[in-house]
């Protein structure tokens, strides 16, 4: 599968393209093939996040693997840029419960593009899947001016 490997603010991402669609983006990941015209843009619509000159991502992602982790990204995915929700709110919105979703977030093949780390518990901080975990979650939320919960 084609794959592009980039530095950011948090870290080295590497961005995968399987049929056409941003299939997955990831820390420590191997970049392997070639680079596409989407993972180019992929890669300038992130730098253009991180640069604050971007708030909502337009690439085409692959389908979520089942109905419950596509209702789970777009619950995600409606959650502005500088906004948190909670895994409750986030779970009540598609009929499912916190803990579902809270793994939904975790097993989210596309962070930063779907903003699993604007998802909060009820009280707390929280974990975060990527990168390193919680100060990865802190420095993205930081950088969007979220007000945490």
């Amino acid at each position: 599968m084609p794959s592009l490997a980039i530095d950011t603010p948090v870290g080295r991402l590497t961005l995968v393209e399987r049929d056409g669609a941003l299939a997955r983006v990831g820390w420590m990941l191997a970049a392997e093939g070639a680079e596409t015209p989407l993972l180019a843009e992929a890669a300038r619509q992130i730098a253009a996040y991180f640069a604050r000159d971007l708030r909502d991502f337009d690439l085409p992602l692959a389908p979520a693997p089942t109905p419950e982790a596509a209702a789970a990204r777009a619950a995600m995915l409606a959650i502005p840029y500088g906004r948190t929700a909670t895994y409750g709110e986030c779970a009540a919105a598609i009929g499912s419960n916190a803990r579902a979703f809270g793994q939904a977030c975790g097993a989210n093949a596309l962070p930063i593009i779907v903003p699993c780390h604007r998802v909060l518990p009820a009280t707390g901080f929280g974990h975060y899947s990527g990168g390193e975990g919680a100060r990865t979650k802190g420095w993205l939320l930081a950088h969007e001016g979220a007000a945490l919960i």
